[in-house]
Formats: structure tokens, sequence, C-alpha cells
């Protein structure tokens, strides 16, 4: 999970690739990444997994 100061919901090329990097990552550990989050201020939140990016 990381949040967005600016408010913006949408998932950046930047976000992706991190994600995928901790999926990678995650994996030589055998463990398993069930979502990332995107976290607003005003409490709204974008999730990966719910959005088929994982």
């Amino acid at each position: 999970m990381h949040n967005h100061p600016s408010g913006k919901l949408k998932a950046s090329k930047a976000d992706i690739a991190l994600t995928e990097k901790i999926i990678k990552a995650a994996k030589l550990f055998d463990v398993a990444v069930l979502d990332h989050l995107i976290i607003t201020p005003n409490g709204e939140y974008y999730s990966f997994a719910d959005n088929g990016l994982l």
C-alpha cells in the first residue's frame, strides 16, 4: 500500500512497475501478494487486484 497525496487514484506506470518488482521479490520468500492499494487523503482507494493488475 502507498499513498497518493495528489488524490489521483489512477495507477501510474511507475506504480505498476513497482508492483511487479514486489511480486517477484515476494516469490523468492514464498509469499503471495494479494493486493496493492493506492490510498488518497480523502479515504478513497484503488485496488490493483480489483482492477485486474495482479
